[in-house]
């Protein structure tokens, strides 16, 4: 049991402990008292007694030069897949006592460094970045001496920093491959950026498993997009032009395929029965839009925890492997895929 000697290291996790109840419910419980019952608010009440627990631990951090913020850096916090993930990584910190700062790059190189600073002048205690862009120009030997930082989402192997992921290759080539088993030979794809290292994955795993169906690979069938709704259209509109247009289509992301979808549906083609569509993600979206969206499903929930709890153990200076910690992705079979109608 915890005693107020030991009130340097309470954290909301062991309040939450001796109360019998969630991490969360102990944050309403401080906060927002009247949105919990009052039996449960005293159990905290004495928990918080009991473990000496002072949400106010500004002057307690600074004593232990640690600001208990965690920086966060996101390519586009408007993007609905990562949603999940800073679920995810929002909920770790706040059981360990972390608090998260989100900082939307906006593929901003100045913007990035501003976040960047604030680890390296101590107003951060680590970073967690959600792509494989370094926010800084560092040489292989010089990764080293970066403060503690771990990737998510993306893998790229010459950075040979911690990261969280899935197997993109694999994955995509599950997708392509299920399309080839329904009977489609002239399937198209829609890409991520041509520098981004998922992409080059995915497309990796779109080859191989035309390759495995005995289908010849055409390049016109490859249009690349920025992972928006405007960039599905524009590349779903490129595919349905050409003299012989695909018959399915394999977005690397949820949201360009819902963009391609409905551009395929205003410019009269029909879903499946004209045009199959395969997305990446699984965000919420693919299974309410019509019809519901076949896809990728990514643990990015856990992408989210498993990176915040791997920054967290080399922030208590235990020893973190670098390099790949692979999580399973699994196809979601829904409506938007049918055998070719030609």
């Amino acid at each position: 049991m915890l005693s107020k000697r030991n009130s340097t290291m309470a954290t909301m996790k062991d309040v939450a402990h001796l109360a019998g109840v969630s991490t969360a419910t102990v944050s309403r419980a401080l906060m927002n008292p009247e949105k919990v019952s009052a039996s449960t608010r005293k159990k905290v009440e004495q928990a918080v007694m009991e473990a000496g627990y002072s949400p106010n631990s500004l002057a307690r951090n600074l004593r232990r030069n640690e600001s208990k913020t965690i920086v966060v850096i996101v390519p586009d916090i408007c993007d609905p897949y990562f949603t999940e993930i800073i679920r995810g990584i929002e909920e770790a910190a706040m059981e360990h006592g972390y608090l998260v700062l989100l900082g939307d790059s906006g593929q901003q190189d100045s913007r990035e460094s501003s976040f960047v600073n604030l680890v390296f002048t101590k107003q951060a205690d680590g970073m967690l970045l959600l792509g494989t862009d370094l926010p800084f120009d560092v040489s292989k030997p010089e990764q080293k001496n970066l403060p503690p930082l771990v990737m998510a989402c993306e893998y790229a192997p010459e950075l040979e920093l911690p990261t969280v992921h899935i197997d993109n290759l694999t994955a995509a080539f599950e997708a392509v491959n299920y399309l080839t088993q329904v009977g489609h030979k002239q399937i198209a794809q829609i890409t991520g950026s041509k520098d981004a290292a998922l992409t080059q994955f995915r497309v990796q795993g779109y080859q191989q498993a035309l390759r495995r169906g005995g289908i010849t690979i055409n390049p016109a069938y490859t249009v690349s997009g920025d992972f928006s709704f405007a960039a599905g259209a524009r590349a779903m509109t490129s595919l349905l032009s050409l003299p012989v247009p695909p018959t399915a289509v394999f977005c690397h992301s949820d949201v360009m395929a819902i963009g391609a979808m409905q551009q395929a549906k205003r410019l009269g083609f029909r879903v499946p029965h004209d045009i199959s569509i395969v997305g990446f993600d699984d965000i919420q979206f693919a299974e309410y839009c019509d019809p519901a969206l076949t896809t990728v499903s990514q643990p990015r929930y856990d992408i989210g925890r498993q990176a915040m709890l791997m920054l967290l153990k080399i922030l208590k200076g235990n020893d973190v492997q670098a390099g790949s910690r692979l999580l399973d992705a699994q196809l979601v079979v829904r409506e938007s895929v049918a055998p070719p109608s030609r």
